[in-house]
């Protein structure tokens, strides 16, 4: 695990697209193409608004996502929207959304598996996962007391209710397939839980995700001291 610490969530931001860009770069220029996943957030979507200006080579990019809410298409509560937003004018960016609109969450949930499987092997590893900290310790759609937890045997799950909405999300076996993951960190709100993740705290959902491989850039509001 390496852990870098910046001065502002802004600053996170563009180092997280700098590390995108060039991994993105480096995988694509070794042959074949590149598989992202992402997670929602407001200093996220800053950083995906500054891969605008990056040289990434989108035509041989696939952008698929970390988790996201049941909702309506074009909910602003669907991180897809702001995925979609955040990527506007990148050309030939494909973007592979789960299929909340489905009636059946885990049928959802299974379709979304067979698009990791089409795009990254039978058991599939994306070439870079990005990770969010919440103040309670989850990351993805993996809540504190949500089953979902325990769910080892397929990579992509649907959760129970919260924060008023059911969620589809990567489990821990398609997260920790990952050949690289970012996490990005930003806010006093989540100084505890950055601490409980660098120790190494399995008992937060966030402490189980594996650290071989893993970058943290985190603001000094989220590092405290």
């Amino acid at each position: 695990m390496d852990i870098e610490v910046l001065d502002s969530a802004d600053a996170v931001a563009q180092r997280g697209a700098a590390i995108i860009a060039a991994d993105a770069a480096a995988g694509v220029s070794a042959g074949g193409r590149y598989r992202v996943a992402f997670s929602g957030g407001r200093t996220p979507w800053t950083m995906l608004k500054a891969l605008r200006g990056m040289e990434v080579p989108w035509s041989n990019v696939d952008v698929l996502q970390v988790d996201e809410r049941i909702a309506p298409d074009g909910d602003p509560d669907r991180n897809l929207t702001h995925l979609q937003e955040s990527l506007d004018r990148t050309g030939d960016v494909r973007v592979h959304p789960m299929p909340v609109t489905l009636p059946d969450p885990a049928s959802a949930a299974a379709t979304y598996a067979a698009t990791l499987r089409e795009l990254a092997g039978s058991a599939p590893v994306l070439d870079l996962v990005h990770l969010g900290l919440g103040p309670d310790g989850h990351t993805a759609s993996l809540i504190p007391g949500d089953p979902v937890l325990g769910v080892t045997d397929v990579d992509v799950a649907a959760t129970g209710v919260y924060q008023g909405r059911r969620r589809i999300t990567l489990t821990y076996p398609a997260i920790n397939r990952a050949r690289r993951i970012l996490w990005i960190v930003t806010g006093r709100d989540k100084t505890e839980m950055l601490r409980r993740l660098i120790d190494g705290d399995r008992s937060i959902p966030a402490g189980r995700v594996e650290r071989e491989r893993v970058l943290i850039v985190a603001d000094r509001e989220a590092a405290g001291q």
